[in-house]
């Protein structure tokens, strides 16, 4: 269990994948520019045996926006998408319907 207050230091953002690719020499990897409002982040998700980047651009997302950046297969990832587990297969969690990019999640 954590407390309130630690929960509140998580910075849950709305974004929107502008572009996305996959990353070379690896099978799970994408790359994602996503659009956060005031900037745009890149991540990298495990996502490419169970998404093809041209249908993730335009999608909106869930952002962790204050994690610390790390690096992967030599892309810094700057946050982490939220997906939930169906089966074993990641699936992306999004807004209900379109909400203005930046929006803090509650």
């Amino acid at each position: 269990m954590i407390k309130f207050e630690d929960f509140k230091k998580i910075d849950l953002r709305v974004g929107k994948i502008i572009q996305a690719e996959k990353v070379k020499n690896s099978e799970k990897l994408l790359r994602l520019e996503v659009d956060i409002g005031n900037e745009k982040r890149q991540l990298a998700a495990g996502l490419a045996k169970f998404y093809k980047p041209n249908d993730l651009i335009g999608k909106q997302i869930i952002v962790v926006a204050n994690l610390e950046p790390k690096k992967i297969f030599g892309i810094e990832s700057q946050g982490m998408l939220l997906a939930a587990d169906v089966d074993g297969e990641p699936v992306i969690l999004k807004p209900e319907k379109e909400v203005l990019l930046g929006s803090k999640i509650y």
